[in-house]
C-alpha cells in the first residue's frame, strides 16, 4: 500500500473523474457502500464494465473493497472523498463554447 498526497491525489482524482462511469460510481458510493450486482443495476452498466471501473477506482485509492463472506462490499476509501465530491458538485463553471464546443456533453474539453 502506498500513501500519496497533494498533486498525486489530484491526479488520481482527476483520472477517476475523467470517465463518466467512474464519476457515477463515486457519486453513488457517496450515499453509502454498495455491492457490485446492485451497483451495476442502479447505474445501468454491465457487471464487467463496473468491475473494470471499480478496479481503476481501487487503484487510484478512492474506493476500497471489503470482503463479506462470499460477497464484496465497495465503499469510499476516506469520508473526505464524499466531502470533496460534494464541494465539486457545488462549483459553477463559466464555460466558453468557443473553446469547449461540447459543453453539454460528457466529453467536453
Amino acid at each position: 500500500m502506498e500513501t500519496v498526497a497533494h498533486s498525486a491525489v489530484l491526479g488520481r482524482f482527476g483520472h477517476a473523474l475523467s470517465d463518466p462511469k467512474r464519476a457515477r460510481i463515486l457519486l453513488t458510493l457517496r450515499d453509502g457502500p454498495g455491492y457490485p450486482s446492485e451497483l451495476a443495476d442502479v447505474l445501468g452498466i454491465s457487471r464487467q464494465s463496473l468491475s473494470n471501473n471499480l478496479a481503476c477506482l481501487r487503484g487510484c485509492g478512492l474506493v476500497v473493497a471489503v470482503p463479506e463472506g462470499r460477497r464484496t462490499r465497495y465503499e469510499l476509501a476516506d469520508p473526505k472523498i464524499s466531502h470533496a465530491l460534494a464541494d465539486l458538485l457545488d462549483v459553477i463553471l463559466a464555460v466558453d463554447p468557443e473553446y469547449c464546443a461540447a459543453a453539454v456533453t460528457e466529453e467536453c474539453c
